[in-house]
């Protein structure tokens, strides 16, 4: 199997990347500077020169709150790459996994969200990646959309990285108690989407479609930091007692988050036999990776 990986300087990317070439797969993965998917005459080279059995889109433009002061960025990467990718696919004939956010949902539902349920993005970030979904649906029938929510691991920066970065400077920290969603560790989503890469490559039937896939289990931003720390134990030098809780109104940004991030993944298990580990456990794993590599 070929595989074509855009955004390989992102924890995503990365790990596809790692975790691919582990696999015994025939990886090719591009980043800035030497590729730019908001550059149409460069994705539709590098699609039609590739020659692979299906691309992986894990680029995007992540930085939620900056996002609103750079919309036309953000709206490029998140949209515009995405349809020339589609685009590109659709001409020669290759499949597109494209990766996409729980930011699409507004977060007013009380239950988790599955795939059916309407979009209604409260920001700039949230309406790009819903546009960059909306013209890969248009653009190209052999498509696989992956919403995925609270990513974390390794390699880049994110949530865990930053705790435990503040867990060793300061005593108490303060973390956002009433946003919901499930902590989703790259790796296992970097498998996730390699396994379902194999299945197309080996032309096996494929329901094409948007699924969803996030670590297995809920929790607040604040829980989640807990978990972290609790994890963590005595692996590492924290000077952390206590993580206080606080409301969303106490931590004004300039974009607004979901209250509800929470994603059902039955279509995923249901249809690929895709079953996501406890969001606990994987956190755990990854914090030791963390830790070590740190240390190195």
């Amino acid at each position: 199997m070929k595989i074509v990986v855009i955004g390989v300087n992102g924890q995503l990317g990365w790990q596809l990347n790692r975790r691919g070439k582990k696999q015994g797969v025939d990886v090719f993965a591009v980043d800035l500077p030497d590729f730019d998917i908001t550059d149409h005459a460069a994705v539709d080279m590098l699609i039609k020169q590739s020659h692979a059995d299906v691309i992986i889109n894990a680029a995007a433009y992540t930085a939620v709150d900056r996002a609103q002061s750079e919309s036309q960025l953000a709206f490029a990467i998140n949209r515009d790459g995405p349809a020339y990718l589609a685009a590109a696919c659709e001409s020669n004939g290759i499949a597109l996994i494209h990766v996409s956010t729980d930011y699409v949902f507004d977060g007013m539902k009380k239950q988790p969200y599955v795939e059916t349920d309407p979009i209604s993005p409260l920001g700039v970030y949230g309406r790009s990646k819903a546009a960059g979904e909306e013209d890969v649906r248009k653009i190209l029938s052999a498509h696989i959309i992956i919403r995925t929510a609270w990513l974390y691991g390794v390699h880049g920066n994110n949530f865990v990285k930053t705790m435990l970065r503040l867990g060793r400077e300061q005593e108490t920290i303060r973390v956002v108690s009433d946003q919901f969603g499930c902590p989703t560790n790259a790796a296992d989503l970097a498998d996730a989407i390699l396994l379902i890469a194999e299945r197309i490559a080996a032309g096996r039937e494929i329901k094409w479609g948007t699924y969803h896939y996030c670590g297995d289990g809920a929790t607040s931003w604040h829980g989640f930091a807990e978990a972290i720390f609790s994890l963590t134990g005595g692996h590492d030098s924290l000077r952390v007692k206590k993580v206080d809780p606080i409301t969303t109104a106490e931590f004004p940004t300039p974009a607004k988050r979901p209250s509800n991030s929470v994603l059902n993944c039955d279509l995923i298990k249901n249809y690929f036999g895709i079953h996501p580990r406890p969001w606990q456990e994987s956190l755990g794993e990854a914090i030791r990776q963390i830790i070590v590599t740190s240390n190195e």
